[in-house]
């Protein structure tokens, strides 16, 4: 099971009251939410190892320089040297260390790598994996992934964690109308302007899909505009043809990398804490309570 932490402790953040607050004052929201979060994932799918994946570097500058849009409305302050900051709410931010001191003490792999999103994380563990995996998300950007005959499927939470979309090749054909790889095609002829990424002009997801079905993959689609014969539109076609640039480089920045350098890590699920004090000290600290009591139970179950 690969999480995808930063998606779920945002989830967390917004879903929980910033009421929820440490002995300092400190909310702990996002915190708690995310311990929950894991504890409901453990009890409902028994995953035999699960990774933490973190986003290293939100906004990675070779995606940037391929397309220089690419989530540039989020930055909140640019700087020269190293990642540019993102728009965080004030009271997540101080919660992201606290999260990482709780994963490392509890003994659960936490893994982000220098100049990669916890996409890219993602895709290569799950490029590695010799069983099924689950990839938890609420970033439909990791359907790309999905693919039955590996048993790879996307968890996307549809409130809490406690009901669960299981996106397999049957749902993303039913709704999109395309497989894995193809949402990734999908994706970037739409475009998303939550990712800054502007997809070519006049082609919504249904035309898209269509596009799909007819020509097979965003190869075949432009094979098509050069072919006078292919059932496109003259419209289409001109938009197509302008967005040549656009999709030369589109699909190395929408697609996500399958060649991180992953560090060794132990991803196995652990029964007992790796450092039962540290645990102990963050629970006190940062008001923890039922939420770190009832992952530690489960864990050990």
């Amino acid at each position: 099971m690969l999480l995808d932490t930063a998606s779920l402790y945002f989830r967390a953040y917004f879903g929980v009251p910033e009421s929820v607050k440490a002995p300092d004052g400190t909310p702990v929201n996002a915190v708690r939410g995310l311990l929950e979060f894991i504890d409901r994932l453990v009890k409902d799918h028994h995953p035999d190892d699960l990774v933490a994946c973190m986003d290293a570097d939100w906004r990675p500058q070779w995606r940037v320089d391929l397309i220089p849009s690419y989530k540039a409305h989020r930055v909140a302050e640019e700087h020269e040297v190293g990642p540019d900051e993102e728009e965080v709410p004030d009271t997540l931010s101080p919660q992201v260390p606290i999260i990482e001191d709780v994963l490392d003490a509890l003994g659960i792999a936490r893994v982000g790598v220098e100049g990669y999103e916890a996409d890219d994380v993602i895709g290569t563990f799950t490029g590695r994996a010799t069983g099924p995996v689950d990839i938890v998300t609420g970033d439909r950007d990791l359907y790309q992934l999905v693919d039955d005959k590996r048993g790879v499927r996307v968890l996307y939470p549809l409130k809490g964690v406690g009901t669960l979309q299981l996106t397999d090749e049957a749902w993303l054909r039913e709704k999109y109308g395309v497989d894995g790889p193809g949402y990734a095609d999908l994706a970037l002829l739409r475009g998303d302007p939550s990712d800054g990424l502007p997809g070519v002009p006049g082609i919504g997801e249904k035309t898209a899909a269509k596009l799909l079905a007819e020509f097979g993959d965003l190869a075949g689609i432009m094979a098509a505009v050069d072919d006078p014969k292919a059932k496109l539109t003259p419209s289409q076609r001109k938009r197509l043809d302008e967005s040549r640039p656009y999709v030369a480089v589109a699909p190395k920045v929408v697609k996500v990398a399958g060649d991180v350098p992953l560090p060794d890590v132990d991803t196995v699920l652990p029964h007992a804490p790796r450092d039962p004090a540290a645990v102990d000290e963050l629970a006190v600290r940062w008001g923890l309570g039922g939420s770190l009591q009832r992952l530690l139970s489960t864990l050990q179950t």
